[in-house]
Parts: C-alpha cells; sequence; structure tokens
C-alpha cells in the first residue's frame, strides 16, 4: 500500500510539482489570498498561473501543508495532492 507524505518544505513540493511537469495555480476569483492548486496544464478555466514565490507567500500565511504521493499502488508516478491545515 502508498501512502501520503506531509510536507511545508518549500523545495520538496516545487521539485515534486516540477517533475510531474505542474505548475502553481490558484483558483480564479477566490477570496482571502487565494485557494491553491497544482495545474498539471489539463483545460481548467477556474485556475490561474501565479508565481512560486506568490504560491508560498500564500502557503505559509495560510499555516497550509502539502500532503503528496509519490507513487499509486501500480508503481505509477502519483498526482495525487492536497493542501490542509499545518498541525
Amino acid at each position: 500500500m502508498t501512502t501520503a507524505r506531509q510536507t511545508t518544505d518549500h523545495q520538496d513540493i516545487r521539485k515534486w510539482t516540477e517533475a510531474r511537469s505542474g505548475r502553481p495555480a490558484k483558483v480564479k476569483g477566490a477570496s482571502r489570498g487565494g485557494i491553491l492548486r497544482i495545474d498539471f496544464r489539463e483545460p481548467d478555466e477556474n485556475l490561474e498561473e501565479i508565481s512560486w514565490q506568490e504560491f508560498f507567500d500564500i502557503f505559509d500565511s495560510a499555516k497550509l501543508a502539502f500532503l503528496y504521493q509519490d507513487e499509486t499502488e501500480g508503481g505509477k508516478e502519483s498526482r495525487f495532492n492536497k493542501f490542509v491545515d499545518r498541525e
């Protein structure tokens, strides 16, 4: 069984994202700085690309952690990710 890991390390988040051709994004029109997402360049009109600086400013000010999975149960590269409150 593959488990998800949690991190707040900016370098780990950026490395994981870029290894999967992702980029930092937020939901358009969201209040309170923005709702963060990882955009894997699949058509989604609700997302807007942002800089890594803006992404991590929102991430840190909202006191979020990044929950992610490296591989699926079948051993393939996983894109599973979620933003959760830091504990």
